[in-house]
This record gives structure tokens, sequence and C-alpha cells, in this order.
């Protein structure tokens, strides 16, 4: 990431602004989640604010907005396109997972869109799914603009303080300890993650058994 981030740190303001919108938008207009997830561009964003490459209070409205006009998007394509946009070549192959998102959808209604956001493969198709059933888009709005909302700020957020806390700790104990440090951190928040993941999987896979039965039983 640091690659990344060294390169980004090298454009002039405006071009990162502009950068790091087009990939959080695009994760939920294209799908583009599925191959750079958006928190990691809203993430970097954060960290070339503490930088001081760009105003971390521009950033943060960039990616908020970024995000709702990228679902805003991502809801009229389903809207337009209907159900074949669930059946192009990229998506036929998480047919289980968009069978969960739609269910999702159809138990939580409006609340799946700020649910989703939090979800990365959720992220990138729940706007899409939303058009495709039909939700009134004043509705999907609200629930997608709390949701970008909560999602910008805390991702951008989070780049922010970990670039503080980088270069405090490179400053006092050195280089080395402080890529110590952020590699605990980074495993810290990785394990999280994963049993995050490992919980919402197992939630999904006891619905699925507990919807199962019920078809058995009737």
């Amino acid at each position: 990431m640091k690659s990344v981030t060294d390169w980004l740190g090298g454009l002039s303001g405006p071009v990162v602004y502009a950068v790091v919108a087009a990939l959080v938008f695009a994760e939920d207009a294209l799908f583009f989640g599925f191959v750079l997830p958006g928190e990691t561009a809203a993430v970097l964003g954060g960290v070339l604010a503490h930088q001081g490459s760009v105003s971390l209070g521009w950033m943060l409205v960039t990616v908020v907005a970024a995000a709702v006009l990228g679902d805003s998007v991502g809801y009229e394509v389903g809207r337009r396109v209907g159900p074949r946009v669930l059946e192009t070549r990229s998506l036929r192959r998480h047919a289980d997972r968009i069978g969960r998102a739609r269910e999702l959808i159809r138990r939580r209604g409006p609340a799946a869109v700020l649910l989703g956001r939090f979800v990365a493969f959720f992220r990138a198709l729940m706007p899409a799914l939303a058009g495709v059933s039909r939700m009134p888009y004043r509705r999907f709005l609200l629930f997608n603009a709390i949701g970008g909302l909560l999602w910008g700020v805390g991702f951008v957020l989070l780049g922010y303080f970990a670039g503080a806390a980088y270069t405090r700790v490179e400053g006092t104990v050195g280089r080395t300890a402080a890529l110590v440090v952020a590699g605990l951190a980074v495993v810290a928040v990785l394990v999280h993650y994963v049993r995050s993941h490992r919980r919402e999987h197992a939630r999904e896979h006891r619905h699925g058994q507990e919807h199962d039965q019920g078809h058995g039983d009737g």
C-alpha cells in the first residue's frame, strides 16, 4: 500500500481527489469492488490527508459524495437493466452470495442498503439489487446517504489517524519499531475483519439451514 500512497502523494491535490473519488464511485456504480475495495481508497485518502497532500475536510466530502453518487448510479443500473444485470459473466460465479444478498434485501428492505455498505461484496452489489427490486428511490437514498456518511467518514479517519500514529512512533523509536507497530495494527485489523466475516457467514449458513428445514417441514 505504501507504493500506492507514494504514487498518489506525488500527484497534485485535485488529481488525488479525482483518483480517490473515481475508485470509490466505481466500486458501487460499476461493480469494481470485486477488484479493489472502496475502503482501500478511502483509507489511502485519509493517509494522504495526514501527510498534508490534501485537506482532510475535502477528502471526507469527496469520499462521502462519491460513495452516495456511486450507489445512486448502481441503483439506476439495476432499475433500468433489471435482473439481466445479475447475469453477467463476472456475477454468475457469485450466484450463492447474490442469493444471500437478495434474501437480505427482501428481509431488511432499505436497511439492507445501509448494512451492506460495510461488507465489501454486498457494498458493490446492494445498490443494483435495490434497483432491481424497485425499492422507492427516496427511501433508498435516505439509507444510502446514512451508510455513505458513516462509512466514508469512518474509513477516511481510520487512514488519517493510522498515519498520525505511524508518524509519532517513527519519530520516537525509529523506523523499524514503527514498522513493527504498524504491522501489528494491520494484523489486529485483519483478525477482527476475518472474525466478523466468519460470524456473518455462520449466521447466513444457519439462516439457510433454517430456511431449508422450513421448506422440508412444509
